[in-house]
């Protein structure tokens, strides 16, 4: 057993995407302590073989490495700043990796909390599904001190199957960011084409076939066709979720003044699917809102989910 698969590794946030990529570690050998505000959704790690810590700061002071994946900015406060967190009470030495999508702004503080600490700081946000998440399939986007990047290089590669080191700072949440911003802008621009063809009387599964064969079709088209073709708007990732993604991008693009018009104009429509009733469905379900507004409304779509 090398010395990697000898450390004692500890797990925050045990959500949609926590859950299966802590599991990777666990079936890749990896000694595994979790933590997570409602302790029942710990138990298919602990019938792994993981245990159970009553408090981050138990963590801190027993871990090697600690991951956290946590759902926004206020939870990475919570679980990392606060009173009672993780930077209180650990060690010098200690590596944290957070693959949480947060702003740059509060990762800012997080590294200013961990150099002062003596803490090895990591970025890793990553990109893909639940499913992904569960293969060990994901691209991590890393920035940070490259050393401890090295040294956490088989816990990575354990969770993705694409690696990409970007630097020493806050490069790995700009370009997440980026990413997300990237993906609803295009659910939201493949929305209105949709509802374009449809009122020509297109066939619907037949359009998204031959959209995603024609020269717009990408990895992404691919991944969503079948979402689409069948109208089963199941959330893989929640308007809701997409909406928090886009404050981020508006919030760092307002700090650098960036400009960024096609992404508040797409933040808008947002607020309307979850206005509507729609946050809690896939992002894009867009285009049943589209639909509504423009008279082509298939209220089954949202009965069904």
């Amino acid at each position: 057993m090398n010395a990697m698969n000898s450390a004692r590794i500890g797990w925050i946030g045990l959500g949609k995407m926590g859950a299966p990529m802590a599991a990777r570690l666990l079936d890749a050998g990896h000694t595994l302590t979790v933590y997570n505000r409602s302790a029942a959704r710990a138990q298919p790690l602990l019938d792994k073989g993981a245990e159970l810590a009553d408090s981050v700061q138990v963590l801190g002071r027993e871990a090697a490495i600690v991951f956290s994946m946590v759902s926004d900015d206020d939870a990475i406060q919570g679980i990392a700043l606060d009173a009672g967190g993780l930077l209180e009470a650990t060690r010098p030495g200690l590596v944290f990796i957070d693959m949480s999508t947060i702003s740059p702004a509060m990762s800012e503080r997080v590294a200013a909390a961990a150099r002062e600490k003596g803490v090895h700081y990591l970025r890793a946000p990553v990109s893909g599904s639940t499913t992904t998440a569960a293969a060990g399939m994901l691209t991590i986007l890393a920035s940070g001190p490259r050393d401890a990047y090295e040294q956490c290089l088989p816990l990575l590669q354990a969770l993705g199957k694409k690696l990409y080191y970007l630097g020493e700072a806050e490069q790995a949440r700009y370009l997440k960011i980026a990413i997300n911003m990237m993906v609803g802008v295009t659910a939201a621009m493949m929305g209105e084409a949709l509802i374009l063809a449809e009122h020509g009387k297109v066939e619907w599964a037949q359009m998204i076939e031959v959209i995603n064969n024609s020269v717009v079709g990408s990895p992404l088209l691919a991944y969503k066709a079948e979402l689409l073709a069948t109208r089963n708007f199941a959330p893989m990732f929640t308007a809701v979720q997409m909406a928090k993604d886009f404050d981020l991008a508006l919030n760092a693009g307002r700090n650098a003044n960036v400009p960024l018009p096609l992404v508040a104009i797409s933040r808008q429509f947002l607020g309307a699917m979850i206005a509507s009733g729609r946050g809690e469905l896939d992002f894009f379900a867009y285009v049943t809102l589209l639909e509504e507004l423009s008279g082509l409304g298939r209220p089954a779509d949202r009965e069904r989910n």
